[in-house]
């Protein structure tokens, strides 16, 4: 029976069955899109099961986690291996956006007829007034957030409410904070708390797993219900900014691959297998959370790297380092300065650069159109009309969300697996002996 379950989740997970799901979405949803909009409760409730499970899962995971690696001889390092890698990581992810969006100019020198219809969706967007509204107008600079309000974002005042409703960020400041106190107890007590968030950490995970088998179907109702709503036209019409984002994505997860390929001394067929079950779930919840209980068992069974680590790792990675929303910000930015024909000096290009990774670090916790807002916030550097443009980012923001997901699952990965170092075949409690290539 174990070995039955085991192939259902890697059938579930092979690239030709996401590929046909997805295929037959698009088919189910442009030719039936009434049916195809009432499957959009299959998807919901999937990542309804998925969020109930992902925040005791962090919690439980940074807590004992972090207790055990205080008890490492080798925490500092580890610790300012953490710090330089995720630096390096956030600049290389803003770098590249801002090379590919320069270089492949998505928004420059568009054709009449593109034109034509990103202003009809900036009219649909502003109510529907007008068959078409001029991609222009009134500066607008949006406010940005003061230092008190994002003290006040993610301090848990009271953590039991943030866990009811949700708030990834605070929860994770609290396991933090909980984690660093709980290794300054005496071992006696802090022992028996940390097994006890241990077998909850991997009850979560086992949940997880249940819940992937219905991957397929799941992908299969998720696209047919969005193409049913919004059909294929801001698809058409933004396909230079989806281009850049998809290809700058792809050069960052093919990176991602090569480095676990580096450090784990597997081959390009075992990590690529290894990274399968993760980067579907990344496609079909768009939640890097959702995907952390897959990566966790991807980097451990699969490719044999220390789970006391990869359990700390991981959680602090996809919470903290947010490569996907730096290089979504990066190319957006240069999107609508080339769309309002800005050239940009080297200084304001610098502006963009610093102020993505500043987006991007504060999209912590962010659910996807309070995402989108912080475009206006690097906009605004520059007094760029963002606005206006709003609804053009909304109109394909699910496509521009797995995208910013597969990075940040791939791209966190890799960083955890640089900061662990090449892996080595000892066994680990609880766990079956690690299998390094």
């Amino acid at each position: 029976m174990k070995l039955h379950d085991v192939d259902w989740r890697r059938l579930a997970s092979r690239p030709s069955v996401v590929i046909a799901s997805l295929a037959a979405g698009v088919c189910f949803g442009l030719w039936y899109p009434a049916e195809a909009q009432a499957l959009g409760l299959l998807s919901e409730v999937y990542l309804g099961l998925l969020k109930m499970v992902v925040l005791p899962f962090m919690v439980s995971a940074i807590i004992f986690s972090l207790y055990r690696l205080f008890q490492d001889p080798q925490a500092s390092h580890i610790l300012a291996s953490i710090v330089g890698y995720f630096c390096l990581a956030m600049v290389l992810a803003a770098l590249l956006g801002l090379l590919v969006a320069a270089l492949g100019g998505p928004g420059r020198d568009l054709a009449p007829e593109t034109m034509l219809q990103l202003g009809r969706l900036v009219g649909a967007g502003n109510g529907g007034v007008s068959d078409e509204v001029a991609l222009g107008g009134e500066l607008v600079t949006p406010q940005a957030l003061g230092f008190a309000d994002m003290l006040r974002q993610i301090i848990p005042g009271n953590i039991f409410a943030a866990l009811a409703q949700g708030e990834t960020l605070k929860a994770f400041i609290f396991a933090l904070l909980f984690g660093c106190a709980l290794s300054q107890v005496s071992r006696e007590v802090a022992d028996s708390l940390s097994s006890t968030l241990e077998s909850v950490f991997h009850t979560c995970q086992t949940l997880t797993r249940w819940f992937n088998y219905f991957l397929p179907p799941v992908l299969f109702a998720m696209v047919s219900s969005q193409i049913a709503r919004t059909g294929m036209e801001p698809l058409k019409a933004m396909l230079g900014f989806i281009l850049a984002m998809s290809g700058s994505s792809l050069v960052l997860v093919l990176l991602s691959f090569w480095i676990l390929v580096r450090v784990s001394g597997c081959g390009w067929r075992e990590v690529l297998a290894s990274q399968r079950e993760p980067l579907t779930m990344a496609v079909a919840t768009r939640s890097s959370h959702a995907c952390m209980p897959a990566m966790m068992e991807a980097l451990v069974e699969r490719l044999g790297f220390p789970h006391y680590r990869i359990e700390l790792l991981v959680p602090l990675g996809v919470s903290i380092l947010r490569i996907g929303p730096a290089l979504y910000y990066a190319v957006a930015t240069l999107f609508i300065a080339q769309l309002y024909e800005r050239d940009l000096s080297l200084t304001e290009y610098t502006i963009v650069f610093i102020g993505s990774i500043l987006a991007g670090l504060a999209s912590t916790g962010m659910s996807s159109l309070l995402v989108l807002s912080l475009i206006g916030l690097v906009c605004g550097f520059l007094a760029l009309p963002f606005e206006a443009a709003l609804v053009l980012f909304v109109a394909v923001e699910p496509v521009c969300d797995v995208l910013r997901t597969l990075v940040l699952v791939a791209g966190n990965s890799a960083v955890a697996a640089l900061i662990c170092g090449r892996p080595v075949a000892v066994a680990q409690p609880g766990l079956p002996e690690a299998r390094p290539c």
